[in-house]
């Protein structure tokens, strides 16, 4: 599991940067660990150059039984008995004319919990683009209700992977309500904006990275079993200066237990909502995945001795809800002032900053984002 976790990492910033670049003043949120599995259970079907390919983004050592990694891996994300709600949908959409290797289908069952159902793109394109937001709507329980938009299926798809989050969890110290207020939020050095800040005064893992002149806080969920970590820049260092320092080695170390020190802290953080649909064509192809997305290149032998088999499409939706709780809450009651110490650590998210929600237990990264303007 360690180089799973590792690999997994080593992803969540690859792409955490490549989207970054490609939006540099957007908010950003993608859930790494089910795009990873989703990305290796295509793998299973994979061959040759399209498979040397989706390893190497993956940063997965195809001698290791990686498969198995992410099996135990998924067990242990989706227990029922936790504090937390988190639902996942991952599914695999292929073209009807297509005969499918069993061998596939059962792996793709027995690792990853997915079946591959088969459509008539050919035939009926928009009918199948229904049944699969259908799909996605109940399995995420309708926080997801239209993943692939009205232009992303038609009569030359061969096969759509897609693949939808949905997490709600309640903080292991909520917020109190009585003291949200509004603040300006930083966007950039001209503009400011207003923002619902929450306060909490109370005791807190807390750094100071010199080398990356940034603070990171850990916010535990109920249970401990999640937590969130928030990435802040120190006042008027720019966010991409943070994010060009960022790697898995130096985000361990930083957030790492004996790293952090537990400390009185005054928070204020923002209270937000961020869904956001991906496209990851154009994502992984930055990334060096072209083939697979490439009719007559893409070698998928392993799902299909079918000719001209290729990825058509690659969804991706992530929704999370910060707020007092951590989850859905009412409006705030009325504003108090608040009064903090002078010699307390003082952490204000009111400029932009990365955060990262995280399975304690395997150290993988359940959602990464940067939230850059309300």
């Amino acid at each position: 599991m360690d180089a799973l976790c590792e690999a997994n990492g080593t992803f969540t910033l690859r792409l955490l940067k490549a989207l970054c670049e490609h939006r540099p003043s957007e908010n950003v949120i993608f859930s790494p660990v089910s795009l990873s599995s989703v990305l290796a259970m295509v793998l299973l079907g994979a061959k040759g150059d399209t498979a040397a390919q989706m390893a190497q983004v993956l940063s997965l050592n195809t001698e290791t039984d990686f498969h198995q990694d992410f099996q135990q891996l998924l067990v242990e994300l989706n227990k029922t008995d936790t504090q937390y709600l988190l639902r996942t949908a991952n599914r695999i959409f292929g073209e009807k004319t297509y005969e499918f290797l069993s061998t596939f289908k059962e792996s793709c069952l027995r690792f990853y919990y997915a079946e591959l159902e088969q459509l008539s793109f050919a035939e009926a394109a928009e009918p199948s683009r229904k049944h699969i937001n259908a799909w996605i709507s109940k399995k995420t329980e309708g926080k997801i209700p239209e993943l692939l938009s009205a232009d992303s299926i038609n009569a030359e798809t061969k096969l759509v992977l897609v693949n939808a989050v949905y997490f709600r969890g309640r903080w292991s110290e909520e917020f109190d309500k009585a003291y949200t207020r509004e603040m300006p939020f930083r966007v950039n050095q001209k503009e400011q904006r207003p923002v619902q800040m929450m306060f909490q005064d109370s005791e807190f893992r807390l750094a100071h990275i010199k080398e990356a002149q940034a603070k990171v806080l850990e916010l535990p969920y109920a249970g401990e079993e999640l937590s969130m970590l928030v990435l802040l820049p120190d006042d008027h260092v720019p966010l991409s200066s943070v994010e060009k320092h960022l790697t898995w080695e130096k985000f361990l170390a930083w957030t790492h237990p004996d790293s952090m020190k537990k400390t009185q802290v005054s928070v204020f953080l923002p209270k937000f909502k961020l869904g956001k649909t991906y496209n990851m064509r154009s994502v992984l192809s930055g990334l060096r995945v072209a083939e697979a997305f490439q009719p007559g290149r893409a070698d998928f032998s392993g799902m299909s001795h079918g000719k001209g088999l290729c990825l058509s499409t690659l969804a991706h939706r992530s929704v999370v809800e910060v707020n007092e709780e951590g989850t859905e809450a009412a409006a705030a009651s009325a504003a108090i002032e608040v009064d903090c110490g002078l010699d307390q650590p003082r952490f204000c998210a009111d400029h932009p900053f990365l955060f990262f929600i995280r399975h304690n237990g395997s150290r993988s990264t359940l959602f990464c984002g940067r939230f850059s303007s309300p």
